[in-house]
């Protein structure tokens, strides 16, 4: 089987008459919901559902999370309508076999360039995108060399493969770009000396955008507040901002300090973990709170041969939010501690691999002795065999039943962050049709 042939078919057809035996007794129960929520917890009822997706509107934080089964990517817009593509990502996932999600809408195009189109079709500036932000150099997040679309470009004796960011870049053009190690790729050690085949792709990227379109770079310092910045009207905003918590193995402390915790690793000569130097950011607006870091979850050994959990490490530091993304996409992540330490009333992840959302970590997310009260579980998908599989597990009454099917989310936060909206549209076409959708109320204090 190749690429283009891996549709969405060819994996649901088996299990379509067992889905609706197996869940029976599972279908999303009240725990979906409470008081503050203003629609039955089955999401397909909402007035939402059924029809486009509403444009965004001045006033609005909004961040999509694009599915496309084969990477990560999340497009933002701000209340000003400052844009932002978080990472980009494309690599082979296909050919996990039997581990594999669907691709979607289909194979006939790369990841970079779906995103691409999805994104001309939410952005209010067209093809124009503030900011390009690499959470870490891994290939579903950025794209790398030796996969992509077609020929590869031919630049200063180089190949640059039309992959991820780079494919996107045909069509969208961007601004000001974050990537975890530039300009020097050194922090804390030199980047090659990683688990990455995203690295020279991104390096070769990022240098023909800045010659190309006049991209400017810029190094992400941990914790600033809005170095990602509102570029239109942040004035008419100020309970808006964006803080930088962490990266390249920092991580911002309560008073304020920046904690180094792999100061020792410099002068070190061998290989490291990626996804512990993940870039990650805390939104506020107003009351609502919104917690994204890249792939934390692994771990780091130290030269004593103790393990650094860079989840532990982060989760004092952190604060109850309403909307949390999930770490390496849920796979194998969500530690007790930064579970405890966010509280999250959604919690998202990008998946594309039937590997990631493992039975530990949900239980995890809906252990109500760690945290009480009501949470939505909104992957981007939650395929049928793997329903069938926990069919008797507690938590799938807190997924969201959209998940079964495979989409786009959409996080809608009303101006002044007071309410928010979870709405599930899908992937199977561009129409931009709302398959489910949930409305909140924040829980935090402005």
């Amino acid at each position: 089987m190749n690429r283009r042939d891996f549709v969405k078919s060819a994996l649901v057809a088996p299990f379509v008459g067992a889905v609706g035996y197996a869940t029976g007794g599972t279908q999303p129960s009240a725990t979906v919901t409470d008081a503050m929520n203003r629609v039955p917890p089955d999401g397909s009822t909402h007035p939402l559902a059924g029809k486009p997706l509403p444009p965004w509107k001045p006033g609005e934080f909004q961040v999509h999370f694009i599915y496309t089964g084969v990477a990560e990517s999340m497009f933002w817009i701000l209340p000003d309508g400052t844009t932002m593509l978080l990472d980009c990502g494309d690599h082979p996932a296909w050919t996990r076999g039997k581990l594999a999600v669907w691709i979607l809408p289909n194979g006939k195009r790369y990841a970079g360039e779906w995103i691409a189109r999805y994104v001309t079709r939410v952005n209010p500036n067209k093809t124009d995108v503030d900011y390009m932000m690499l959470s870490h150099h891994h290939d579903d997040h950025g794209g790398m060399d030796g996969w992509g679309a077609g020929q590869p470009i031919e630049w200063k004796g180089q190949k640059i493969w039309r992959s991820g960011f780079m494919l996107a870049a045909e069509t969208l053009k961007f601004r000001y770009g974050f990537d975890r190690g530039w300009p020097k790729f050194n922090d804390p050690v030199p980047d090659e000396q990683g688990d990455t085949a995203c690295l020279p792709h991104i390096r070769k990227t990022i240098a023909y955008l800045q010659e190309r379109d006049g991209l400017e770079m810029v190094p992400f310092r941990v914790g600033a507040i809005n170095q990602v910045a509102m570029r239109r009207n942040a004035a008419e905003y100020p309970a808006f901002k964006i803080t930088n918590i962490c990266g390249n193995g920092k991580i911002l402390c309560r008073d304020g300090n920046v904690k180094d915790l792999f100061g020792w690793l410099r002068g070190y000569k061998g290989w490291f973990n990626e996804n512990c130097m993940s870039l990650g950011v805390m939104v506020q607006y107003g009351p609502f709170r919104f917690y994204t870091a890249g792939d934390f979850a692994e771990h780091m050994k130290k030269p004593d041969g103790t393990r650094l959990w860079m989840e532990d490490c982060i989760a004092p530091e952190l604060d109850p939010v309403d909307v949390a993304k999930m770490g390496h996409h849920g796979c194998y992540s969500m530690a007790k501690s930064i579970v405890s330490a966010l509280q999250a009333r959604v919690w998202t992840a990008c998946v594309w691999d039937k590997v990631h959302l493992p039975e530990v970590t949900l239980e995890r997310l809906a252990d109500r002795s760690i945290y009480p009260g009501p949470r939505l579980i909104a992957p981007g998908v939650f395929t049928p065999l793997k329903r069938i599989e926990m069919a008797d597990k507690p938590f799938l009454a807190d997924i969201a039943p959209e998940s079964f099917e495979a989409g786009h989310m959409v996080l809608t936060v009303a101006p002044g962050g007071k309410t928010y909206n979870l709405a599930y549209v899908t992937a199977d076409d561009e129409s931009m049709k709302v398959t489910g959708a949930y409305d909140f109320v924040s829980k935090g204090k402005a």
